[in-house]
């Protein structure tokens, strides 16, 4: 079964890719707009938006999802629900498709929320204490940016439909909490700061999952959703959103330094390109982001395969100290590991060098402060050195504490990598030439052009530099346990929240639920109701009597006066 639908889909990926190719080519746009049923003035509508920009991510979705369900034909070969397994990532796939081929916020909605859910049913795939944890965090932090999208679906209301390609904004005012909701909404899907705490914690998912979710659906949906929504987002000032998403790179690309859970390095990598993606989309150049987002699919997929290997012949172990010498076990997937994490790196003309590259001039060539400037570069050589250090752990040296390994090189596994590895090298050069038919100039001195090989090799030295570190004193405690946690970032959601405020709510539960709360305010109306209906209950069974003393009473003030 996993055969014919790979098969399916990577027939399907390559028609969409020709037909991208057509559209790029004649800078063609198909909106096929279905209308399902129409009631008076309103109408429910199916929209498909075809162009070049959605017909190849399409593609490049679906191709590695192919090689994904390949892969995991022997992946999950031993597990007793692994049909269950296929048909919850062919899900994820039409999820995500729907999610890119959308131009309408409502069916935007439905890919949004379907990805945040089937990656909930994915993450709690193994059925233990920790995968739930962590699949109620990615779930809830999702919710968050499915709620931003409804609100922008009720501000769209105003103008009367939900096609945002449609509108010019400049017409329409009132579209500043638009910008926001989609901006944050965006932030929740691609766990940009403050929302990053989920995106290592969904490593608990298996194997095959992560390569799909942390290369080309759910992390990147964010970032696709902002460069279709570029036209309003580019009219406000994004300084600030531009800090965060170079913060996230710097924060991942430290964390990733410190740990030593394989899954988790690379999950951390995973974020620090998708900070590289937003900050140069904040910069004003959506096409460069665009390319980085479809380059690093193919060479993440990649790294995440090869670690799903590795794992497998390691026992199930992810820690990469128990690692080593891995390249003389398994060969041909160590190469694969080193190509793919080269490209990671921006080594010179690899995939991911070319669009690294770009965005490194293309910052230096602009106006921003010395911050900005520092931090992007420093995150740079950081991405380097924890490449360096992961490979210094896994592949070199001698076999560290499994003596026992079962070193086998799946033939299926190993095809799937055949195609990413052919991906990780070309895609970079090819699509370059595909996107950018002018040749961008880019004219700088010397000394900033040999800045980024610059910092690639200092990277190259911190990272054997920090993989030789020993045991420290406290102070190095201190800082690892610091970087480790993401700057406390999990803490915050999950651990703060039901920690100290337990005694506060329970408080709460004292003083209102049972207590004068309760009375003063659930129940006072009920309370009022029932003597307002005694006190009538009592003037309609001695109406005559109260009739007659209202009568004197009446009497006596005319007297009176």
């Amino acid at each position: 079964m996993f055969i014919y639908f790979f098969i399916m889909i990577f027939i399907l990926s390559v028609f969409f890719l020709f037909l991208g190719l057509y559209f790029l080519s004649l800078d063609l746009s198909l909106l096929i707009d279905w209308e399902i049923v129409s009631y008076h003035s309103s109408s429910m509508v199916m929209t498909l938006l075809f162009d070049w920009m959605s017909l190849l991510f399409v593609s490049g979705v679906m191709l590695i999802s192919s090689l994904v369900v390949f892969y995991s034909s022997s992946y999950m070969f031993f597990d007793n629900y692994s049909v269950r397994f296929l048909f919850l990532v062919l899900l994820f796939v039409m999820s995500m498709c729907l999610m890119i081929l959308s131009p309408n916020l409502i069916s935007i909605l439905l890919g949004w929320d379907g990805l945040g859910l089937v990656s909930y049913l994915l993450v709690i795939y193994f059925q233990n204490y920790k995968s739930y944890n962590a699949g109620m965090l990615t779930v809830l932090v999702n919710r968050i940016g499915d709620v931003f999208i409804l609100l922008s679906i009720s501000l769209l209301f105003n103008v009367g439909g939900w096609y945002f390609l449609y509108y010019n904004y400049y017409v329409y005012g009132g579209f500043n909490f638009m910008f926001l909701f989609i901006v944050l909404a965006s932030f929740t899907k691609s766990a940009q700061i403050p929302f990053s705490a989920w995106l290592p914690a969904a490593m608990a998912a298996p194997t095959p999952v992560s390569a799909l979710v942390h290369s080309s659906t759910l992390v990147t949906a964010g970032v696709y959703l902002l460069i279709r929504f570029y036209n309003l987002i580019g009219q406000f000032d994004l300084s600030f959103f531009l800090i965060l998403s170079v913060l996230t790179m710097l924060m991942s690309g430290l964390g990733a330094n410190f740990e030593f859970d394989m899954k988790s390095i690379i999950a951390l990598s995973t974020l620090s390109q998708l900070g590289m993606m937003m900050s140069i989309l904040f910069m004003g150049y959506p096409i460069i982001s665009f390319f980085h987002l479809l380059v690093h699919a193919f060479f993440k997929a990649l790294l995440f395969l090869c670690a799903g290997l590795f794992i497998h012949c390691l026992n199930n172990s992810q820690d990469i100290r128990f690692m080593g010498g891995l390249c003389c076990g398994l060969p041909y997937v160590s190469s694969c590991f080193i190509l793919s994490n080269f490209a990671l790196c921006g080594l010179p003309f690899l995939s991911g060098f070319y669009s690294k590259d770009m965005i490194l001039e293309i910052l230096t060539m602009n106006y921003y402060n010395l911050f900005i400037y520092f931090l992007f570069y420093l995150s740079m050589g950081l991405t380097v050195s924890y490449s360096l250090r992961l490979l210094y752990y896994s592949m070199f040296g001698y076999i560290n504490l499994f003596v026992i390994n079962y070193f086998v090189e799946d033939k299926l596994m190993m095809f799937s990598m055949y195609f990413l590895c052919l991906m990780g090298i070309f895609s970079g050069s090819v699509l370059s030439w595909l996107l950018f038919k002018i040749p961008l100039i880019v004219v700088l001195p010397l000394s900033c052009k040999v800045l980024v090989l610059l910092f690639i090799l200092i990277g190259l030295f911190m990272g054997y530099e920090i993989s030789i570190f020993g045991l420290m004193p406290k102070f190095y405690n201190l800082m690892y346990f610091y970087f480790i946690n993401m700057w406390f970032m999990p803490y915050f959601k999950t651990f703060f929240i039901y920690s100290n405020s337990f005694l506060i709510t329970n408080s709460y539960l004292k003083v209102l639920d049972w207590g004068w709360g309760e009375f003063l305010m659930s129940m006072i109306l009920s309370i009022y109701t029932i003597y307002l209906n005694k006190l009538i209950l009592f003037l309609m069974n001695n109406n005559l009597k109260i009739f007659y003393c209202l009568f004197l009473i009446f009497a006596l003030v005319l007297l009176l006066f």
